[in-house]
């Protein structure tokens, strides 16, 4: 115990006699450390901010929306437009690899009236698997149901935020909705999605589809019958590309013309986002690996430099405690914790630097955006606390060896 107390002892009255060496020395992996775990706990609040997101907009969804097909293949010069109908949700609801899908008809130019207020959002008819495929929570009351539509009941379900606007501190259930004077009755409301104005979920008014065919067709001519978009989902997320090639051959049957051209549809595959976001992050976190490597191999090398240098001052010193006793393995235990000491002190100096900046960031981010707040990721922590041993290991164990070898006669003649 006396042993390792006085060893300890004399590494702090070493360090404190070469303060600024050590400073900067020890600066330089803190500061590596602390930026490799900043930079992967950004990383890590952009993931999980987009994977929120994607799970509050609904899962595994796709969506078919009115393109342009062109009369001759590959010329878009010749292209017309066309809308899609309630035929064509029909036969993508049917098409292999499709699990589930919905029509959409979305009106955003009528006027909603209650006793207390007025609002103006999206009214959108849709069919009770709409809640299926996207994220709906109910709050109050009830989400649509089979009887609602096969009845065309006037009913409504409200958005948090057109139920707020509405009905103001009041209560909305049973209550009567006035669209454009047509009278509906309120059996739902949807809790709030997402964090702060992006969601626009939150300024919505959903129907049953039949009722918004009836009373509120898309505006136009030729117009009744057709849809805004269709909303579906694959059977399993890793047939997604063929559920997609499955509705543009129905898109393409039902309008005549090829469904190889890829330009003659619009649409959005949230899966294939989510799949290249999840790539970026991925070849981020490899870069960032990398760089850490490089970080804590530069460390190391500048311990050990740091640790020869010592070794080559103290070199007298050396001689002299061996001459009167001191062991070789004293001597290399004594250089070997300098080195160790060095690069893991530095190390949780720069893991608290960068904890304590993204608890700050924390406070400072409320998760809008798609990002949420930066976060210590335990396993990158792990890693580069274990990296720091073993590159203290290695940038100690030469210099320690080098010291422990030096002959007292030879060590003694060399500082004379």
């Amino acid at each position: 115990m006396q042993f390792i107390s006085d060893l300890v002892r004399l590494v702090f009255r070493d360090l404190w006699a070469h303060k600024l060496r050590t400073f900067l020395t020890m600066f330089g992996i803190a500061w590596g450390i602390g930026s490799l775990l900043l930079l992967v706990g950004l990383g890590e609040g952009f993931r999980s901010g987009n994977q929120r997101e994607m799970r509050e907009f609904g899962d595994d969804i796709m969506f078919l929306f009115p393109g342009r097909a062109p009369a001759v293949e590959g010329n878009m010069s010749s292209a017309r437009n066309y809308l899609l109908t309630y035929q064509d949700y029909l036969d993508v609801k049917n098409a292999p690899y499709v699990r589930n899908a919905t029509p959409v008809l979305q009106r955003g130019d009528l006027q909603a009236v209650s006793e207390f207020a007025s609002a103006n959002g999206a009214v959108i008819g849709v069919e009770p698997q709409f809640a299926q495929i996207r994220y709906l929570p109910v709050d109050e009351g009830r989400w649509l149901n089979p009887l609602d539509e096969a009845q065309r009941r006037y009913v409504i379900v409200l958005g948090d935020e057109m139920r707020r606007h509405l009905f103001p501190g009041r209560p909305a259930i049973g209550s009567v909705v006035l669209l454009n004077g047509m009278r509906f009755e309120v059996v739902g409301t949807i809790k709030r999605v997402g964090r702060g104005d992006d969601n626009s979920t939150n300024m919505r008014a959903f129907l049953p589809y039949a009722v918004m065919e009836m009373a509120f067709p898309l505006k136009g001519e030729d117009r009744r019958g057709k849809i805004s978009f269709i909303n579906y989902q694959p059977r399993t997320r890793g047939e997604h590309k063929l559920a997609e090639l499955e509705a543009h051959k129905v898109i393409a049957r039902n309008h005549g013309f090829d469904y190889h051209d890829e330009n003659a549809f619009e649409g959005w595959d949230t899966i294939q986002q989510a799949e290249t976001i999840g790539a970026i992050f991925d070849a981020m976190d490899v870069f960032l690996g990398g760089v850490g490597m490089v970080t804590l191999v530069l460390g190391a090398i500048g311990v050990v430099n740091i640790m020869l240098v010592s070794v080559s001052e103290r070199t007298r010193e050396i001689g002299t405690c061996k001459a009167i006793g001191a062991t070789n393995r004293r001597i290399l235990l004594q250089f070997f914790f300098e080195g160790i000491f060095i690069t893991l002190s530095s190390g949780l100096i720069g893991m608290g630097g960068a904890s304590t900046l993204m608890a700050v960031l924390g406070k400072v981010v409320t998760g809008q955006g798609g990002f949420d707040p930066p976060r210590l990721v335990p396993m990158t922590a792990i890693l580069a606390i274990s990296s720091l041993t073993v590159a203290g290991l290695g940038a100690g164990l030469y210099p320690a060896y080098q010291a422990a070898h030096l002959q007292p006669v030879e060590a003694l003649r060399r500082e004379a």
